[in-house]
């Protein structure tokens, strides 16, 4: 009898790959029935990392989206499944115990079967927990094997990673080839080995379509035994995203696999209201290049997850790179010049800090430092000279412990700045704080939600979570895509164009000021955050990379205020830039007099910040 195959559609990751923005909850209710219809997923991906953050990023309550975007799946028997960073839960940096516990009990009754666990060190350190809570909780604890290529990560490397977490209880394993760089014999010989520990334990083989492995990768898996594939769709299959379903689903009929057939009326139905998404505002954040598979992947190894909003933030990096060379007389970048730069120092610093797993937050923490070393070896600056205190964390073990070995010029220069190199358990570095939240809740007199939703929402995003209670991420939202599409009423070369549009945004108008070349408009876009309070006397201290400006990255820490003394090194504030907090250190001793910017604008580099004196 032919072993059958089952599939299921990553509609998340389907967006995350593809740009910066998940749909809006009327979209995915309205989306849902059709690709039921469809017939052919016994499973769906619904949420989990990624999808919460950019819900409250543009003021929406992401616990109402996942109840009601779950529950028509539920009603037709297709199984729900989210992705879960274990030590990070749903966001880039480890969240306490009791957070992480919370996690999983709002997630099940929120309507979330299946958890997909990983760990971009795959330290069962920080899985395992994850497992435990999980089926706690009444999840099904699906535990991943990130994959990658390097000389650590060997087919037995990961054979023996899978039966850590089987005799850990894990019900299912995922095959998580998050950058869709595993060779595929490979591949299948993984699976081949994990079904020898286990036969009946089920596998899960997600990839990307980037570099051009997948599709023989998937044959591969499925030849070995492997029971379900994650697949995308039209228009966001391919490039940066998934192999698609129907491409998919033919190749295994042909190899004599039984699959569920295609609906394809359904698939159009579904196909046309993901491009009225796009439409909408979604594709206002998904780049052209990423709909384009490019073998120039396979040398960096950088995730299809990571590349949607990557290309979007690379945007806004080398306009703020060319500004500074066209100032110091200076050649301008392209983009490919940018990319191949940037894909080339990935390669170089890889393996310098101990061969991550290139998945959240690591591929983020090595794509940034390598971006922040070319942008900083462009400026005529050293190598190494701006590593975030999350990516010293990594290096140091904080996170967990690295694959291979960390270069001996970061040994010294950790050495030089006092800091020690960890071997503890990451959890004993992250205590409980739900009573310092639910505190909090109850001082602004905020609801804890249904089965604590809110309270769970708050401690796992605090920063995204006051903007979307205050209306600040809203506001922040909708002026930056209005500016958006107001600049696709951009003139010709030479022509003359409008001086200001009035775009809708959510039935709301906003008048856009519009700037051509160097000009600069007459007034800020509407939605914008107030000014500045008046400067006082000193010394400006000027932010050293574009994002936006916080006075501290969570609540233990004690804002800077105008009269504080600070000493030569302290922490003045943070850019947050590429999903990583960077911190503004004071080059010498003074007296804050100003602090230009609220906390949460966002900033361009060289802009002033605070003054001193």
């Amino acid at each position: 009898m032919a072993k059958e195959v089952k599939f299921s559609l990553v509609f998340r990751d389907m967006w995350q790959s593809a740009g910066k923005y998940q749909p809006r909850v009327d979209q995915l209710v309205k989306v849902a029935p059709a690709i039921i219809k469809m017939g052919c997923f016994d499973r769906v991906e619904t949420n989990g990392g990624g999808f919460e953050q950019v819900n409250l990023l543009y003021g929406e309550n992401p616990n109402k989206s996942v109840r009601e975007w779950t529950k028509p799946f539920h009603e037709a028997g297709i199984q729900t499944h989210m992705l879960d960073r274990a030590l990070n839960g749903l966001r880039m940096s480890p969240v306490p115990k009791d957070v992480r516990k919370l996690f999983y009990k709002v997630k099940k009754a929120q309507g979330t079967d299946i958890t997909r666990i990983f760990c971009g060190l795959n330290d069962p350190r920080n899985v395992i927990p994850s497992i435990k809570y999980a089926k706690e909780a009444g999840m099904i604890a699906q535990a991943s094997l990130c994959i990658t290529y390097s000389p650590i990560h060997t087919v037995d490397y990961y054979v023996n990673l899978a039966k850590q977490f089987i005799e850990a209880g894990a019900d299912e394993i995922c095959l998580k080839d998050m950058a869709g760089i595993g060779r595929p014999v490979s591949l299948g010989k993984i699976v081949e080995g994990i079904k020898k520990l286990k036969k009946d334990i089920v596998i899960q083989y997600h990839s990307h379509a980037g570099p051009g492995f997948n599709m023989a990768s998937i044959l591969e898996v499925c030849e070995a035994g492997c029971d379900y594939v994650d697949t995308g769709m039209s228009p966001l299959s391919w490039g940066t995203g998934h192999a698609d379903i129907i491409a998919v689903q033919e190749m295994l009929k042909d190899a004599g696999f039984k699959v569920k057939e295609i609906n394809m009326a359904a698939y159009m139905e579904v196909r046309t209201q993901i491009q009225e998404m796009c439409d909408d505002f979604l594709g206002y954040y998904i780049p052209d290049l990423n709909h384009i598979n490019n073998s120039l992947l396979v040398k960096p190894g950088l995730p299809g997850g990571m590349m949607g909003s990557l290309m979007t933030d690379l945007e806004d990096n080398l306009k703020s790179l060319n500004k500074w060379k066209v100032k110091n007389n200076q050649p301008e970048l392209t983009t490919d010049d940018l990319l191949i730069k940037l894909f080339d120092e990935v390669a170089y610093v890889w393996p310098k800090v101990g061969y991550p797993c290139l998945v959240t937050p690591f591929s983020q923490y090595v794509k940034n430092l390598a971006l922040m070393n070319v942008i900083q070896m462009e400026k005529g600056k050293e190598r190494w000279s701006m590593i975030a205190d999350t990516i010293w964390d990594m290096i140091l073990g904080k996170a967990g412990q690295l694959p291979g070995p960390v270069a001996p010029e970061l040994i010294a220069m950790a050495k030089e700045q006092g800091r020690e190199f960890e071997t503890e358990d990451p959890q004993s570095y992250y205590p409980d704080k739900l009573d310092e939240f639910k505190k909090e809740m109850q001082e602004n007199g905020w609801e804890l939600g249904e089965d604590d939703e809110e309270l769970f929402e708050l401690a796992m995003h605090p920063e995204q979570y006051r903007a979307y209670k205050s209306g600040k991420a809203k506001a922040d939202f909708e002026a930056d895509l209005a500016k958006r599409k107001a600049a696709k009423n951009a003139p010709a070369a030479g022509a003359e164009g409008p001086k200001s549009v009035t775009v809708q945004v959510n039935g709301v108008n906003y008048k856009v000021e519009i700037a051509y070349g160097d000009a600069t408009p007459a007034a800020p876009a509407a939605g914008a955050a107030p000014a500045a309070a008046p400067a006082g006397e000193g010394e400006d201290i000027l932010a050293p990379l574009e994002g936006k400006f916080y006075l501290v990255k969570d609540n233990s820490e004690t804002p800077k205020k105008v009269g504080d003394a600070v000493q030569a090194g302290d922490t003045l504030g943070y850019i947050e830039a590429m999903k990583t907090f960077n911190a503004i250190r004071a080059d010498k001793a003074g007296t804050i007099t100003a602090i230009l910017v609220n906390s949460g604008d966002s900033v361009e580099e060289d802009d002033p910040i605070m003054k001193m004196a």
